[in-house]
């Protein structure tokens, strides 16, 4: 009975991030779900009694793309550049 509760739970963990990560439009929020939709998997994994399976899933996945995404998402952003009404500078005209 437990085992059911808890594949349960992780199962709607799982599909809860990976909806999280199509529908969210900041990409650095999207790649922290991509994270823990990944991590949900390698539970499974272990659920499954599939233990190396979930430390590869941990290392490759999670350790690897998860921190590459993570890089290339703070590399590539570009700054909103401010507007007048944003800052507290007074616009001589």
């Amino acid at each position: 009975m437990m085992e059911t509760i808890a594949f349960a739970l992780f199962a709607f963990l799982t599909v809860a991030s990976a909806l999280g990560v199509v529908l969210l439009k900041d990409p650095w929020h999207s790649a922290l779900m991509l994270g823990v939709a990944l991590l949900s998997v390698a539970v499974h994994y272990v659920m499954l009694a599939a233990e190396f399976v979930a430390m590869m899933q941990i290392l490759v996945y999670v350790g690897g793309v998860l921190i590459l995404i993570t890089f290339a998402v703070m590399l590539t952003q570009r700054d909103e550049p401010e507007t007048a009404a944003d800052s507290d500078e007074v616009v001589q005209p």
